[in-house]
């Protein structure tokens, strides 16, 4: 089975500025095609930008089949790509921090609502989702999808692991001082899961934040395969059905668990 070369767009976009963010995605989708990609994935709420004014959350919230996603299945289906993009969803009154994965064919392959609400703003502007494995396919390879704080749970990503998920893609907002996340947390979370994570950061200082970049591809072997620096860039990963293959083969974790022992965690 081929590689699936994934591009991570580290950039916070234009706060507020829907249509400024779109101009941007496209031109990112030529570069990520032009590169090789066959999936785009971008940051946490990237669509309107992270630090809005919490009044000011309703409006910008989008239905999964709004105008901006139609915009973004045209840009996937112009550049024969995959997107994996960050939002504010609106679903009736409720209001939600999503992420949605679009097909090269412009169709919705997975919509995904962030379950772990971080601090006030998330906590007030938000509504929790409720499904923590959300999965599509996409050249063979079985994806999932989570968003920033969603991933710092360990039975989260485990349930993941068990259903089977080879590439978790995790849209973040991830601020000074907990760089460590991405550092540290996330490639101990591919190596102990045995899958890819493309962890897929916003940079620079907005609002109240100050968001630290550092985006990565970590792999199931424990290395990371891409690693952004502090500013705005996109690079770009393998992610190798071989070798996730042989790392799990090697790699006795998930065989070795013994759920018995664990009922206490639920």
């Amino acid at each position: 089975m081929p590689t699936l070369r994934t591009a991570l767009l580290q950039s916070s976009g234009r706060l507020g500025d829907v249509a400024e963010n779109l101009k941007a995605l496209d031109e990112a989708a030529e570069r990520a095609a032009q590169g090789g990609a066959g999936l785009l994935v971008t940051s946490e709420m990237f669509l309107t930008g992270y630090a809005l004014d919490l009044d000011a959350v309703p409006g910008y919230a989008e239905p999964r089949d709004g105008d901006s996603a139609r915009v973004i299945a045209d840009i996937a289906r112009r550049h024969g790509l995959a997107v994996l993009y960050g939002y504010p969803e609106r679903d009736g009154e409720t209001v939600y921090n999503s992420a949605q994965l679009i097909g090269r064919d412009g169709s919705s392959l997975a919509n995904y609502r962030k379950t772990h609400l971080f601090g006030c703003f998330e906590q007030d502007a938000f509504t929790p989702g409720d499904t923590p494995v959300v999965q599509a396919e996409l050249d063979g390879i079985r994806i999932g999808i989570m968003i920033c704080y969603d991933v710092e749970f360990p039975e989260n990503v485990r349930s993941h692991a068990l259903a089977g998920t080879d590439l978790l893609l995790v849209p973040t907002a991830q601020m000074h001082p907990f760089q460590f996340v991405a550092e540290h947390v996330v490639p101990v979370r591919a190596f102990e899961n045995q899958m890819y994570v493309a962890y897929v950061n916003r940079t620079g200082p907005e609002g109240e934040f100050e968001f630290v970049g550092l985006s990565c591809l970590a792999s199931p072997d424990g290395t990371t395969r891409t690693r952004a620096g502090r500013g705005e860039e996109m690079v770009f990963g393998e992610v190798d059905p071989a070798l996730l293959g042989a790392s799990r083969e090697n790699n006795p974790y998930l065989r070795d668990r013994r759920p018995g022992l664990y009922a206490s965690l639920v």
